[in-house]
């Protein structure tokens, strides 16, 4: 058979008219995704109907409507946490976007030197737990910090701090999709602006900024609801200012009201999904930018601007660099001010309840939650990607699969908690277990990774398959011999990325663990609230140390399996 022929009855296979004959294969993919979507009803949906439907009961759990609605908002306290939450999210993206923009338009726009340099430091953020960000603020800032003169007077303990420790936290994020909104850009446009003798300030309004808005939009709109949701950094280093987040866990942890957890929970998750939705659609509107007549950008040097961008990154390096200098001082010395002598006592963690256990226990959660979440998010993404039948089930399956970027995480673990605690639930018997912990967690990060392992099969032409099964290829062999190795690159960056959110992650979990099963980072939080901050700085250290090791690991360990599996990418 000529390899025209091979091609049409391969490319036939995919055709939009449906196969003529029902393959074994497709059988299988069909009850895959049937799983998958009662997989994604018990760790999604029933959990946030059942939070729902507990802010709609009172404390007997008798049904009374939106009473519960009504007091929370006749209650100026609770509802003025709705708006302190809302500043400080603006405030923060507001600061955050101009930052990353102007650090990811050097990288990419300038010939400054030293950009993979620069590039690696706006990722350091990643790594660092928000609890110790909120911490070495503290240290530099707070009463008895370095530059509290800084602060003319102001008090770090509020809106200040968080809008702060925010901005750390969250810069990596906007950065990232700064990279990827500025380096789609045609060549050809800056020439004719040359020609045409066009300003500098006109160019970037009509050349530059038309290709990288929605990126810009989306940043703004991530940083906003990331803020907007977080709890470890309000907890440490809020003070009195309320914020939605802490109410949730005063109300359900302070005083078992977990009806008023429950609405708050609610008022929570509804700005969420509104601006998941929203940005949705700007994504939707995004037209190419870079066609494949477009020639890449290549900048010219300029003495005056690289200087101007050299030394913005490097004012924020030395930022992040001081923010970290300052939390690994924190944990070491052995009275802050007083004593600036080194020592490594507050390693030991002498406080009951909290050891290295606790640092264990977050080792071997994140190891599991990478190990089984990349497969399963894998093989999500192949029967969503790749399966030639059931588009229904397979849209509706990639609308479940995409849910969990819109429920915040403190929202996700009250779910848990409310649903699996459930009277008559079968699965209680996972409550404070490490199995209910590494659920929690692969179903909060799932979005990312599943969008990850669809965009890399996306990239594996559909003719390659098609060829292989007109030879009779088995559906395994094909899979193992082509679409993995080509989805490998991709497969290793999603289980570091689960690995190491799952480290640090504290929202999702904080309402789920046991006194055996208690993760490092909810032992960062305790530790913080006994006054013992250098001890808590020490255990949000190691974490620094094994995300540092594991990201090391993990490069090595990409270049050697990429250079045998996929040489075409080390050539």
């Amino acid at each position: 058979m000529s390899t025209q022929s091979l091609n049409a009855v391969g490319v036939g296979m995919f055709t939009r008219g449906k196969p003529q004959i029902m393959e074994r294969s497709d059988w299988l993919v069909r009850w895959v995704c049937v799983a998958y979507c009662v997989a994604a009803l018990c760790t999604i949906v029933l959990p946030v109907g059942a939070l729902f439907l507990r802010s709609l009961n009172n404390a007997d759990g008798v049904y009374v409507g939106l009473q519960n609605y009504l007091t929370y908002f006749g209650t100026s306290a609770l509802f003025d946490s709705f708006l302190n939450s809302l500043l400080v999210s603006l405030v923060t993206a507001t600061i955050v976007v101009p930052m990353a923009f102007a650090y990811a338009y050097g990288l990419l726009r300038t010939c400054m030197p030293f950009k993979s340099f620069f590039r690696g430091v706006a990722l350091i953020p990643l790594l660092i737990p928000g609890v110790l960000k909120a911490i070495a603020l503290v240290y530099l800032f707070g009463n008895q910090g370095l530059l509290r003169e800084w602060l003319f007077g102001h008090p770090l303990y509020g809106p200040i701090g968080i809008v702060g420790a925010s901005v750390i936290w969250t810069f990596p994020f906007a950065v990232l999709i700064m990279l990827t909104a500025l380096q789609h850009v045609d060549q050809r446009l800056y020439h004719a602006a040359a020609v045409l003798k066009t300003s500098a300030w006109r160019t970037f309004l009509h050349v530059t900024w038309p290709s990288c808005r929605y990126g810009v939009t989306t940043a703004f709109l991530v940083v906003t609801v990331s803020v907007f949701t977080d709890f470890g950094i309000a907890k440490v280093i809020g003070g009195d200012f309320r914020v939605l987040a802490t109410d949730i866990y005063k109300e359900v942890v302070g005083q078992q009201n977990f009806e008023m957890g429950a609405v708050i929970s609610v008022m929570l998750l509804i700005p969420a999904i509104l601006v998941f939705l929203l940005e949705r659609r700007v994504a939707s509107k995004q037209v190419a930018q870079f066609t494949g007549r477009s020639l890449p950008y290549t900048p010219k040097p300029s003495a005056w601007r690289d200087a101007v961008f050299l030394g913005w990154c490097v004012a924020v390096t030395v930022f992040i660099a001081s923010v970290l200098g300052m939390a690994q001082f924190a944990s070491l010395v052995k009275f802050w001010p007083y004593n600036l002598s080194l020592t490594f006592s507050h390693y030991q963690f002498e406080i009951e309840g909290v050891g290295w256990m606790n640092f264990s226990n977050s080792l071997w959660m994140a190891t599991l939650a990478a190990s089984f979440g990349t497969l399963i998010v894998f093989i999500g993404a192949y029967v969503v990607e790749k399966a030639r039948r059931d588009i229904g089930l397979r849209k509706a399956l990639q609308m479940l699969m995409l849910l969990p970027m819109a429920i915040p995480g403190l929202v996700l673990g009250l779910a848990y908690l409310i649903f699996i605690n459930t009277p008559g639930n079968p699965a209680g018997w996972l409550y404070g277990g490490m199995a209910i912990l590494v659920i929690s967690t692969v179903t909060h990060l799932y979005s990312v990774p599943h969008l990850t392992c669809l965009t890399a099969l996306k990239g594996l032409d559909r003719e390659i398959e098609a060829v292989g099964l007109s030879l009779n290829t088995s559906v395994t062999r094909m899979l193992t011999q082509v679409t993995l190795p080509v989805c490998l690159a991709a497969l290793l960056d999603v289980w570091l990325y689960i690995f190491l959110c799952a480290m640090t992650t504290l929202s999702a979990v904080i309402f789920l663990y046991s006194s055996d099963t208690k993760l490092a980072s909810i032992a960062v939080i305790h530790i913080d609230e006994t006054g013992r901050v250098a001890s808590a700085a020490a255990m949000a250290m190691l974490l620094v140390y094994v995300c540092l090791a594991v990201r090391l690991a993990h490069h090595l360990i990409a270049q050697k399996v990429l250079r045998k599996f996929q040489p075409w990418r080390t050539s």
